[in-house]
């Protein structure tokens, strides 16, 4: 049993995670950044969480560049070859569920 308190969590670095489960090959860690990500296609899918901050999320879908505001509580599933980038406006924790060792 764990007992996570994801408002606690601050990371050394942007995009360090908290490993939380894995479950038969899915895991579920907490992130904390202040800084963007790299564009990037996961061999599986994501889920993506946004449980404290703002993160404005860019996407390319059929060949055309564009980006959502995700706030507290939006969720952003990435479905297999969807490239995404994920740019937080603010310090930022992000609930990310996806296939062991994605991107």
């Amino acid at each position: 049993m764990k007992i996570i308190r994801a408002k606690e969590f601050v990371a050394q670095k942007p995009w360090e995670a908290l490993d939380i489960a894995n479950m038969n090959g899915i895991t579920t860690r907490l992130h904390w950044t202040d800084k963007p990500y790299k564009w990037h296609i996961n061999t599986g899918e994501e889920v993506f969480v946004v449980l404290d901050g703002v993160v404005e999320m860019f996407y390319r879908e059929h060949g055309s560049e564009q980006s959502t505001i995700l706030e507290v509580g939006d969720i952003f599933f990435a479905s297999v070859g969807t490239e995404h980038v994920a740019h937080p406006k603010v310090a930022s924790r992000i609930l990310v569920v996806e296939t062991q060792g994605s991107v």
